[in-house]
C-alpha cells in the first residue's frame, strides 16, 4: 500500500491485479471447476500485484519520471 500511495502522490496511475484466484469470484460459486490445491500462489500473486498505468502516448520522459519515483520509494 505504501508504494501505491507514494505514486498516487507522483500522479501515477495504479491499478489493482483484478483476477488471481478466480474461485474466490462471486460467479464461480455456482460454477462446476476442478481446484488441485489450496492455490496459495494465486493469493500472494493477487495480493501483492499492481499494475503501473500504461498508454501508447507516455514518451520516454513519462517513463524516465515513473522510474525515478519508483527508485525514489526503493530509496526510501
Amino acid at each position: 500500500q505504501d508504494i501505491l500511495n507514494h505514486l498516487a502522490e507522483n500522479k501515477i496511475g495504479t491499478r489493482l491485479l483484478f483476477a488471481g484466484d478466480l474461485t474466490k469470484q462471486p460467479s464461480f460459486k455456482a460454477a462446476n471447476y476442478k481446484k488441485i490445491g489450496n492455490l496459495e500462489n494465486t493469493s500472494i500473486v493477487t495480493g501483492n500485484t499492481f499494475w503501473l498505468g500504461c498508454w501508447p502516448g507516455l514518451k520516454e520522459k513519462h517513463l524516465d519520471y515513473i522510474y525515478e519515483s519508483v527508485l525514489k520509494f526503493i530509496k526510501k
